[in-house]
């Protein structure tokens, strides 16, 4: 059986995810008319927003694929029944969060809003449609979506394929046109299910060679993502707990990385110390990972995934821990500046930022926090602090503040901690912060991003992840 080509595609949901690869899809396939739909009204204004600025989403390229698409082929829009209804393709790109209750509690993918597409997809669909999971989803979610849509009694028919995403936020639109690889997982046991494996390759290949483009089966699509997550952020805990020894012993962790990244059975990939990993991705896939194989039996699979959370988790801490003891063991009322919020360069996006953890922190300890980031907005940072749920709003007003310029944000400031490796940090007149700070000036450097020996010579006393200095 051959595919036949797609010309009308859907996606549900308008996130870090969906917005990206649909306008790629859009801008290499002007022939296919793309419809992305979202129950939030507020997303979808932002994305039709004529000032390109206004984006929901800060990536590089981003606007400009955009302004190339939007209106043309591409569409953003909340009449929801309508794009389903037209769609011959449906890609589910909703949130998986981790479940906050009930079963599963603290570690599970929460499904529900998977769940609500599929029913929905059931209701409204009248011919047969090829759904494609683009969101994170935990092994065999293939099947409870396949059994809700074919237990509607409808006669439509559906071919259900698993199509993670790789992006890292921050490079999104070049790892779209440049995709190392792009997994599609389906039933390659039947013609039909082929046919639909093949028709969304035919549209990847549009613009990439086709040996990049690997056919799986649902299983092995589902769990590759989880398994490809977990592995990166293994390598950031792994570095990060030697970063911890090589300050008690004097060594220098980025001697120590490069020296095992030039051995190439390890390679040089994500072997950067920081203050620890964040981003929408690593921590939850980690822990619905755990939950997977705690929910099969294998105990020793999932404390072996675990640990990986509690590292980053410890590095986090230790920062904190580091700021406190080194400012004379209490930060009460003295005034710490935050460059970066973003949970790294190149993204507005906040979630699970090691910056709302160290903020929370000391925050507890009394401190009084200035907050510097070029993207994140005010609103957000608030929001990230409030959801920790350890102070109220107000007190957290009364302690937290949010400052749109670094020099103004650094004035009196006891110390300055670097949270986020936005590449402006590096450019920034020094002598002029460190000459309006409180002294002795403190910096302490997240990201190990600035030049340690010349702000030395300027007189701050710098720390570095993995260094002494």
């Amino acid at each position: 059986m051959t595919f036949k080509p797609i010309k009308n595609i859907c996606c549900i949901g308008a996130g870090y995810v969906g917005g990206p690869t649909m306008a790629v899809i859009a801008q290499k396939c002007p022939d296919i008319k793309v419809n992305v739909v979202d129950v939030n009204a507020q997303r979808i204004a932002s994305w039709n927003d004529e000032n390109l600025d206004n984006l929901p989403i800060y990536e590089p390229g981003l606007k400009e694929v955009i302004s190339e698409t939007r209106g043309k082929n591409l569409f953003f829009s909340t009449e929801i029944e309508k794009a389903i209804e037209e769609a011959e393709m449906i890609f589910i790109s909703v949130n998986t969060p981790t479940k906050t209750y009930g079963k599963g509690k603290g570690m599970a993918a929460d499904l529900k809003y998977v769940e609500l597409c599929a029913r929905k997809i059931a209701e409204v669909a009248k011919s047969d449609k090829i759904i494609v999971e683009k969101s994170t989803l935990p092994v065999r979610t293939a099947q409870a979506i396949k059994s809700i849509l074919d237990n509607v009694g409808t006669g439509v028919k559906y071919h259900i394929l698993s199509n993670p995403e790789f992006l890292a936020e921050g490079t999104a639109i070049n790892d779209l046109h440049n995709s190392d690889r792009v997994l599609i997982g389906g039933d390659h046991t039947t013609p039909e299910g082929q046919a639909a494996m093949d028709a969304l390759t035919h549209i990847y290949e549009r613009w990439l060679p086709s040996e990049r483009i690997l056919q799986t089966n649902l299983w092995s699509s589902e769990l590759s993502k989880l398994t490809a997550n977990a592995f990166l952020a293994q390598r950031v805990s792994s570095i990060n707990s030697i970063s911890a020894l090589c300050e008690a012993t004097g060594a220098n962790v980025e001697e120590v990385a490069q020296a095992i990244g030039s051995d190439s059975r390890i390679g040089d990939k994500f072997l950067k110390a920081s203050v620890g990993f964040g981003g929408s991705c690593f921590q939850k896939d980690i822990l619905n990972l755990v939950y997977i194989c705690r929910s099969l039996n294998l105990k020793e699979v999932a404390d072996y995934w675990e640990q990986v959370i509690i590292m980053n988790d410890y590095q986090k801490y230790r920062f904190a821990d580091n700021i406190i003891s080194t400012l004379y063991n209490t930060v009460t009322d003295k005034k710490i500046t935050f460059f970066g919020w973003a949970f790294k360069k190149d993204t507005n996006d906040t979630r699970e930022s090691a910056a709302i953890y160290v903020a929370d922190y000391l925050l507890e300890d009394r401190a009084n926090i200035f907050v510097y980031d070029p993207k994140v907005k005010t609103e957000q940072i608030y929001m990230d602090i409030d959801n920790m749920n350890t102070r109220s709003e107000q007190e957290n007003r009364n302690s937290l503040f949010v400052i749109n310029d670094p020099y103004k944000a650094s004035k009196d400031a006891h110390a300055i901690a670097i949270l986020t490796e936005w590449d402006e940090f590096k450019t920034y007149d020094w002598q002029i912060i460190y000459d309006q700070m409180k002294k002795p000036a403190f910096i302490f450097d997240g990201r190990n991003i600035i030049d340690s020996k010349k702000l030395a010579d300027i007189g701050f006393k710098v720390y570095q992840i993995g260094k002494t200095v």
